[in-house]
């Protein structure tokens, strides 16, 4: 399946691909990033494998990978939808990873808003899943925040790198809460883009 490019105020969503190796290994060095994930970016070939393993998944039809590009042309992260059922119309949202330096800005809210725009209106998908470490308490909020219901806890889900065993919680947004959530991520945004807005005019 092949892979959008999805255009917001803050960010644009592009087609993961080989080019985008070095300017992400250099977010990916962070590795606070991947603390909670089943995946470590130790070097520049472990990121070139990472993406020809989304490349190989997405050509099987089971993810589309993307990179987050800021309107400046800086690449800050990555996220996929991943899990992709086209018989039951539902996929997940996962993979997420973010520069610190765009963590609670707008960035990963219009990042969600614009894939759960692709999924629901295009891919007229019934059901996007999300699911995260049980520890991992900001991002279990920020999902919380999107209007996403969770549904529950798989225990001792998946085996981290550093052999921890971690507990995974699910949310998940239906088809027939799209118009609500989008609302409320509308809302989001436009408070987001009012106060930078307003910020920037106090210090002209």
């Amino acid at each position: 399946m092949d892979a959008p490019s999805l255009q917001g105020r803050h960010v644009r969503l592009v087609p993961l691909s080989a080019a985008h190796a070095a300017p992400l290994f250099e977010v990916a060095r962070d590795a606070q990033l991947f603390r909670y994930m089943p995946v470590r970016i130790a070097d520049l070939a472990a990121m070139q494998a990472y993406i020809a393993q989304a490349q190989a998944e997405q050509a099987a039809g089971r993810t589309i990978p993307f990179a987050i590009e800021l309107s400046d042309g800086s690449l800050v992260g990555s996220t996929r939808f991943c899990a992709i059922e086209p018989a039951h119309a539902r996929a997940e949202i996962g993979w997420t990873w973010l520069s610190a330096r765009v963590q609670r800005t707008a960035v990963n809210t219009e990042c969600k808003r614009l894939l759960l725009e692709y999924a629901f209106d295009t891919l007229k998908l019934n059901r996007i899943e999300l699911k995260t470490d049980s520890r991992n308490q900001v991002s279990r909020a920020a999902i919380a925040r999107l209007g996403a219901t969770e549904e529950g806890r798989f225990r001792r889900h998946m085996v981290l790198p550093d052999g921890y065993v971690r507990d995974t919680v699910w949310f998940s947004i239906l088809r027939e809460e799209w118009p609500t959530v989008r609302e409320r991520l509308d809302r989001f945004l436009a408070h987001n883009h009012s106060s930078r807005t307003a910020a920037t005019a106090t210090a002209d």
